[in-house]
């Protein structure tokens, strides 16, 4: 008996984070997660004047030049930049030490300053958007200036993780593990920084306007994909674990995926070794990397908790938010991947292979923010609402993603509106139809998030 208990704790083990004791780390989470809560509602505010701005009457009381395109920078770099990366320092943060607080809140403040001076440049009269990946720009020095802000903080926040972090996750535990894979991350992080950097000081000197920045950040944004996925996967374990989920997976092999998933992390400096910067092969290379080795340490676990859920118990399992979370999660994941392997040329196969991985770490983020919510001192996310959420946020972005993909087949090019989508036949009308649709309804999941999370957050009556 007892030999046999023992091979059945190594398969099967607990992967959730303890949370901190001391009540400054605790505060430290919070206040990353409120940076990336506000991310998210000023991301949406300039998703409604990015509407305004195309709507007859309003549009003539906008004062500023293509604005269009101005607001959609900021609200892309506060969705995408700002609210993953901020999520990463709640995560980091509950795994942080006490050594060194003033360097990790140096790193939120320094987050918050950039987030409002890169909000603020719109209503100042900056413009001149350019929209090139990852990180699309208003060319002017002001709006620099807010990404650095915002760029110094994070380097702060990833140096004080890599130094000062409460373990590095080494112990053979499902905590150990997830601390691990925290770590794994942060070291993704650093890569992506030091790719920015060599970027800068390699640029060639031809290189100007969106060509610039596309060089500036092809490397570094490549490589902070690996680093969600890393912490995506951390969550899906997470997230397994507490709703009642036995994971088939020791800590041990854990520990060596999250290892394996680094891979094409250090590899990335060794392709900038062999091929300049603006090289076709460069820029080949690290995309190849980033379709066959996002899912060296994804696929693995994820295998492992589709093989758990068919062997689980489901009088143990919770389906709640955190569950409808994961298995959302996992398919939109699985989607962007598959999508992946369908892209040929520059069309909206394109943005339907990115949303589908950016939306699946979404959505892990949204399951451990309602997990972390009583954790942190707030009350629990619960009712319909709660549980439902996840799933109406993902049906929309899968119905997003689905129409993408057809309409990619179609030879619908992306970075286009209007006329110049070239929608002179059925099929892509109706594709594209099916895309707007999903955008709403994946815009409704999305506030029903804000609005849930924002009420659980609201101090109970009566204190103070």
């Amino acid at each position: 008996m007892e030999t046999r208990q023992t091979t059945q704790s190594a398969i099967i083990d607990s992967f959730a984070l303890d949370m901190p004791a001391d009540d400054r780390i605790r505060r430290l989470a919070i206040g990353w997660l409120l940076l990336s809560l506000g991310a998210l509602v000023i991301g949406g505010l300039f998703s409604l004047l990015i509407v305004l701005s195309r709507t007859p009457y309003f549009q003539e009381i906008i004062p500023w030049v293509d604005f269009f395109h101005t607001a959609l920078v900021v609200h892309v770099d506060m969705t995408v930049l700002v609210w993953f990366l901020g999520f990463a320092g709640v995560l980091w943060s509950l795994n942080s030490s006490t050594r060194c607080l003033k360097c990790a809140w140096l790193g939120l403040a320094l987050c918050i300053a950039g987030t409002i001076v890169i909000s603020a440049a719109p209503f100042l009269g900056i413009g001149d958007p350019l929209m090139n990946n990852y990180v699309p720009v208003l060319q002017h020095p002001l709006f620099y200036a807010g990404l650095g802000l915002f760029g110094a903080g994070f380097t702060v926040l990833v140096l004080n993780g890599l130094v000062f972090s409460h373990s590095v996750g080494l112990t053979i535990s499902g905590d150990g593990a997830l601390r691990f894979g925290l770590y794994t991350a942060l070291v993704a992080a650093i890569v992506s920084v030091m790719m920015l950097v060599v970027s800068y000081f390699d640029m060639p000197a031809v290189a100007s306007g969106a060509y610039y920045f596309e060089l500036l950040f092809w490397d570094a944004g490549h490589t902070l994909q690996f680093m969600h996925i890393q912490l995506m996967l951390v969550a899906w374990l997470w997230m397994a674990t507490v709703t009642g989920m036995s994971v088939r997976l020791s800590p041990r092999i854990a520990l060596f995926i999250f290892a394996i998933g680094l891979l094409p992390v250090v590899l990335t400096p060794v392709v900038y070794t062999m091929y300049d910067l603006g090289a076709a092969m460069h820029k080949q290379v690290i995309s190849l990397l980033m379709q066959y080795g996002g899912g060296l340490a994804a696929l693995p676990i994820g295998l492992v908790l589709l093989f758990s859920f068919i062997k689980a118990n489901w009088r143990n399992v919770t389906v709640g938010p955190e569950f409808n979370a994961l298995v959302s999660s996992m398919l939109l994941f699985g989607v962007g991947g598959v999508i992946g392997y369908m892209i040929h040329g520059s069309n909206v196969t394109v943005p339907a292979h990115y949303h589908g991985s950016i939306v699946a770490v979404t959505l892990a983020y949204m399951g451990i923010t309602f997990h972390l919510l009583p954790r942190l001192g707030f009350k629990a996310a619960t009712g319909w609402a709660a549980t439902w959420q996840p799933v109406i946020y993902a049906v929309g972005q899968l119905m997003h993603v689905i129409g993408l993909v057809w309409s990619g087949g179609y030879g619908v090019q992306r970075k286009t509106a209007g006329a110049a989508q070239g929608l002179d036949n059925m099929e892509r009308v109706i594709s594209m139809g099916i895309m707007g649709l999903g955008g709403l309804i994946a815009v409704i999941g999305g506030l029903m998030f804000l609005v849930i999370v924002f009420k659980a957050m609201w101090p109970r009556s009566g204190n103070r």
